[in-house]
């Protein structure tokens, strides 16, 4: 039912041999949290290299000849999933900027909330923007800072932007690190041999033979130079507020969190739905991929038989073509498929991480029924979703989210399930932290559900920002 879209993914890594092609590697563990594009910037002691591709890492940077294009001992890079700004080549990352001070690239997990005005005023104030990523604000501010050292540079960028998000950069000498002062969106230290990394996830660190050192803490600047590692903490103290979905759905299942990988909260989650419902059913079905670990908690939990009812078909691209309507009237057909034998003459516990819009839902549940199932009873292993993201997460307005305009009763008629429900709050919070929700002191930016956002809106007018962007996409559009 996965109606939510991925954020993107940064990595970067220092005095390392081969540079350009272990960050290919980092980005290809990546993939999942940006498909759009990707690219990667090398510096190799005298000059910066840049390559940016539209589509997957694996069909771009696995080529001898491109890697070949980014000589150097340090390197950064990039998946893409659009949030701020339309699809196109310059919109691609990481950026690169030739200052004053020196050569900066950067690359950019996340979304700022006060883009558009930091932009209006620094166009204003004689700024010329090649993209319509809010990533090239930062560059902009650092190139604007009058402080002479590029730390302080970077610095005095920070404190005048607001969001989520998580940075990698390299200068001529340096690779930094930054996570935004709640540390909403993730970043963590590895190291290889001598060569130190940043990553989004640590399923990166895993694919190039790196351990895990650490979580970057919320609001900290690393520097690594000369194989050496400075911390800095410029930011006034608050408590971490790290994105909860990375828990439910957008970290790799393998990678870590906080000490545990995200798998084994995802089965905490099914665990802790199961107990919150009834025993209705006879088997248990997963929507795949993202509903199985929380499938097989809930199944355990209930000594049920987990059952693949569903089929995924991996194989369907982004540009599948969809020339007539027949086709496009297929809809969910085309990538997944039921599995009539384990679910005919059955009573189905349909199990997934979250519920959006419900489209999607609609049609899984309509596919089952054809099937031949008796009854489907969707359980979510989530709360319900009743505000939007501003932080990096392609969440659709309030208008379009299911749970925000009906009531369960009218959800559950609108997929046309024999019943619906979902995960409880404090059941979230047991799942993740063994502990029910503190209302004054949440662990998570968790405002999908509670609508207490942890970082105001500044660019309040949605129709203002849609509007701005396109214009600025219809003028030079690669």
């Amino acid at each position: 039912m996965k109606e939510i879209k991925e954020k993107c993914g940064v990595f970067g890594i220092h005095n390392a041999d081969e540079a350009s092609a272990l960050t290919a590697l980092g980005l290809h563990a990546l993939q999942h949290r940006g498909q759009e594009g990707c690219g990667i910037v090398s510096f190799d002691g005298k000059n910066f290299h840049s390559e940016k591709r539209h589509g997957l890492v694996g069909d771009n940077f696995t080529n001898k000849d491109v890697l070949k294009k980014l000589p150097g001992n340090f390197a950064i890079g990039h998946n893409r999933y659009s949030t701020t700004g339309e699809t196109s080549l310059r919109n691609i990352q990481p950026f690169f900027a030739d200052l004053h001070g020196g050569g900066i690239a950067i690359a950019h997990n996340g979304n700022l909330t006060n883009a558009l005005t930091l932009r209006e005023n620094l166009v204003k104030d004689g700024a010329i923007f090649r993209t319509t990523s809010d990533t090239e604000t930062i560059v902009q501010l650092i190139a604007k800072s009058k402080r002479i050292k590029m730390i302080d540079k970077i610095i005095d960028a920070l404190f005048q932007i607001q969001g989520g998000y998580a940075l990698t950069m390299i200068t001529n000498k340096k690779l930094i690190g930054v996570r935004d002062p709640f540390g909403i969106r993730p970043l963590i230290l590895g190291k290889i041999k001598n060569s130190y990394v940043l990553a989004s996830e640590t399923c990166a660190l895993d694919i190039i033979g790196a351990k895990f050192v650490r979580e970057i803490e919320n609001g900290e600047i690393v520097v690594v130079e000369n194989s050496k590692i400075q911390s800095f903490k410029p930011f006034p103290k608050r408590k971490s507020r790290p994105c909860v979905f990375e828990y439910i759905y957008f970290s790799r299942p393998d990678s870590l969190i906080n000490g545990k990988n995200a798998y084994e909260y995802r089965k905490n989650l099914g665990n802790e739905l199961a107990k919150e419902c009834d025993d209705v059913g006879d088997i248990v079905v997963p929507v795949p991929d993202s509903g199985v670990p929380a499938a097989i908690g809930y199944a355990q939990s209930k000594k049920m038989n987990f059952e693949i009812g569903l089929v995924r078909n991996h194989y369907v691209g982004r540009t599948f073509i969809e020339p007539t309507q027949n086709i496009r009237s297929l809809g969910v057909k085309l990538k997944l498929s039921a599995n009539m034998s384990s679910i005919k003459n059955k009573a189905i516990i349909l199990i997934d991480d979250s519920l959006v819009r419900g489209t999607t839902c609609y049609k899984i549940v309509k596919m089952i029924y054809e099937a031949g199932a008796k009854e489907v009873h969707v359980r979510i292993a989530c709360p319900e979703i009743k505000f939007p993201d501003f932080y990096g997460i392609d969440m659709p307005s309030k208008k379009e989210l299911l749970a925000a305009n009906k009531s369960l009763k009218e959800m559950q008629k609108f997929i046309g399930s024999d019943s619906l429900k979902f995960l409880s709050v404090d059941g979230l919070y047991k799942a993740l932290c063994s502990q029910q929700r503190n209302k004054l002191y949440p662990q998570f930016s968790d405002h999908y559900f509670t609508g207490e956002y942890p970082i105001e809106r500044i660019d309040q007018n949605e129709s203002k920002i849609v509007s701005q962007l396109s214009l600025l996409s219809n003028k030079s559009n690669n």
